[in-house]
């Protein structure tokens, strides 16, 4: 298994807010598994544990056999396992595209050359090679979103998790970087992990698993 959860519970408020109440999970190395479920059921959380995030405060996550219990593995697992692409972009819109995408190579010391490397094979991968020398504010929506995605995938992680990839995008925005997305996948030989409210999109994944009230229905 490339992703194990076992009995993990997450509150806050010093326990008074529960949002993972025992949830227990496996997902298969190159599976696409969709969350869907309610705002609050716990989506986002669960995908924030799976990535060292956060932590849980009982059960165990493993994620391409390695545990997340301490703070060096979870960073470890985030510079070298994990790929998260956000709702929101969370580019720094003061820098360009290529240098927002240079940031996870030098956090794991990647050489000038092969994060140059990196950079142009993504960006001619999503569309973006015309577009590295902007700033980030000077791009659409979309053309953000798929920065986002190049930036989750620049350390080659074995895993993408994803929280609303789509969620503040148009229509037309939104079908084209989910496609982006799902092609990706399955180039990369990637495991994807996404929460989403959009049932259709979560249909074109392998598995949908359903989440309400902070646990796993499926």
């Amino acid at each position: 298994m490339m992703i194990e959860i076992d009995d993990v519970w997450r509150s806050y408020d010093e326990g008074r807010i529960e949002v993972l109440k025992g949830v227990t999970l496996t997902v298969e190395k190159g599976s696409t598994v969709a969350l869907v479920g309610s705002s609050g059921c716990g989506k986002s959380t669960l995908l924030n544990v799976i990535a060292g995030l956060e932590f849980p405060q009982k059960g165990k996550v493993s994620v391409a056999g390695r545990g997340v219990e301490d703070e060096v593995s979870r960073r470890e697992l985030l510079r070298h396992t994990v790929g998260f692409v956000f709702q929101l972009h969370h580019l720094m819109t003061g820098l360009t595209l290529e240098e927002n995408l240079l940031v996870p190579a030098v956090a794991v010391g990647m050489s000038k050359k092969d994060a140059r490397g990196r950079v142009l094979e993504l960006a001619a991968e999503t569309g973006l090679s015309e577009r590295l020398d902007r700033r980030v504010r000077e791009l659409s929506g979309g053309e953000r979103q798929r920065g986002a995605l190049c930036r989750a995938l620049m350390n080659r992680p074995q895993v993408l998790l994803a929280d609303e990839p789509t969620g503040a995008l148009d229509e037309r925005n939104r079908e084209a970087v989910f496609d982006l997305l799902m092609r990706l996948v399955a180039e990369h030989g990637l495991t994807l992990v996404m929460a989403t409210h959009d049932i259709e999109l979560a249909r074109r994944c392998g598995r949908v698993v359903r989440m309400r009230d902070g646990r796993v229905e499926e």
